[in-house]
């Protein structure tokens, strides 16, 4: 039997490439002679450049940048002749702050236009820009600002590029920009499909992860609304209404607007970079799985994207998670779904041990799935 394994990463616990190696070790341990092969997936969020440097072998490129609060921080991306891969979080992620350092009003994404400006000098001219995780909802003017856009307000003075100033924006000007928008290609990969703002947009949806209150949320989507107006008002597109505009606090939009980038699907990408659909059809069993199923998994994740390859191709699925909710586990298709919190009651204990409960998984599989086929 030939077992294809293309989990995302388990967050908080095990990268994908972790995951896979934990799956094989505890497959391989009890059926030495299994074909596996492993295929570790990212759909544009945190992550993500880890397992595009895993396929394409890329240069790293370490440099201080600005972190969400405006402090040096090391960062890396990667470069490969005239093409960079950027992870916004690595810059102007959630996962640099500490939990009482979360606000969104203040927070920026500064440093991701940093990392966008050093490859630039250094000759990239297709970057390709991850946007899951981060910690910012500026719109993309804290990134459009080290590019050398400048924000005014109304009185003239230069304003700081945070969501806290967003509603103060009165004038856009392009005349100091430090790069030239059409003698470069980017192409922003994301995992969410939001408009700009909205009840569905930037704010409503994801600024109260990022330590926003409630007033202070209705106030960034106000500040969203008319970073909109004023971008039409000084030529650039129209951004309010695109899907996808809402990823990264508005970043998604920002870059259509600043940087003439396209948007696209992150896990189409990296189905696409993977040829996951060849090794599906070629395979006999499908696993796949991430540290949580829930509603999100439908919208555009790597279970859902995986999921829907098997069934397109008749082939059995099996789930591996840290905890699952069953109407979405029943929505996907699998056969059956096995979580980590089956066997501890305890989220800390299953984040540190995730290693162990799946070496156990593992074997229940083997015993009890598919015992006759092995």
């Amino acid at each position: 039997m030939n077992i294809l394994l293309a989990p995302d990463k388990f967050k908080g616990s095990m990268s994908a490439l972790e995951v896979c190696n934990s799956i094989v070790k505890g497959l391989k341990k009890n059926n030495s002679n299994l074909n596996i092969l492993s295929c570790p997936m990212a759909d544009g969020g945190e992550g993500s450049l880890e397992i595009i440097n895993h396929y394409l072998k890329l240069n790293p490129v370490q440099l201080t940048v600005n972190d969400p609060l405006f402090r040096p921080i090391k960062s890396t991306y990667y470069l490969s002749k005239k093409n960079a891969y950027i992870q916004m979080s690595s810059a102007s992620g959630l996962i640099l702050l500490k939990k009482e350092e979360r606000n969104c009003m203040l927070t920026s994404s500064y440093g991701t236009g940093e990392l966008i400006l050093d490859s630039l000098k250094k000759g990239a001219r297709s970057i390709n820009l991850f946007i899951g995780g981060s910690a910012t909802n500026d719109g993309g003017i804290g990134l459009a600002s080290a590019l050398g856009y400048r924000f005014f307000d109304s009185s003239g003075s230069l304003i700081n590029p945070i969501g806290k100033y967003l509603s103060s924006i009165d004038k856009i000007d392009k005349s100091q920009l430090l790069f030239n928008p059409e003698e470069v290609e980017v192409k922003v990969v994301c995992d969410v499909n939001n408009p700009l703002y909205g009840k569905n947009g930037a704010a409503h949806v994801y600024a109260s992860q990022k330590g926003a209150s409630l007033i202070e949320i209705d106030q960034l989507n106000e500040g969203l609304i008319n970073l909109a107006s004023k971008l039409i008002q000084y030529d650039f597109p129209a951004i309010a209404k695109v899907p996808g505009a809402g990823a990264a606090g508005g970043v998604g939009g920002g870059a259509i607007a600043f940087l003439n980038a396209k948007l696209a699907s992150g896990i189409q990408t990296f189905i696409d970079l993977t040829q996951l659909e060849t090794l599906i059809k070629e395979c006999d069993l499908v696993i796949t799985g991430e540290g949580k199923l829930d509603s999100q998994t439908l919208q555009g994740k790597v279970v859902s994207g995986v999921c829907s390859l098997a069934k397109k191709h008749k082939k059995e699925i099996i789930g591996i998670c840290g905890e699952a909710e069953k109407n979405v586990s029943n929505k996907l298709g699998f056969k059956k779904v096995y979580t980590i919190l089956d066997r501890t009651n305890s989220v800390k204990e299953a984040i540190e041990k995730t290693d162990e409960y799946l070496a156990d998984i593992c074997i229940e599989i083997l015993a009890n799935e598919f015992k006759n086929k092995f």
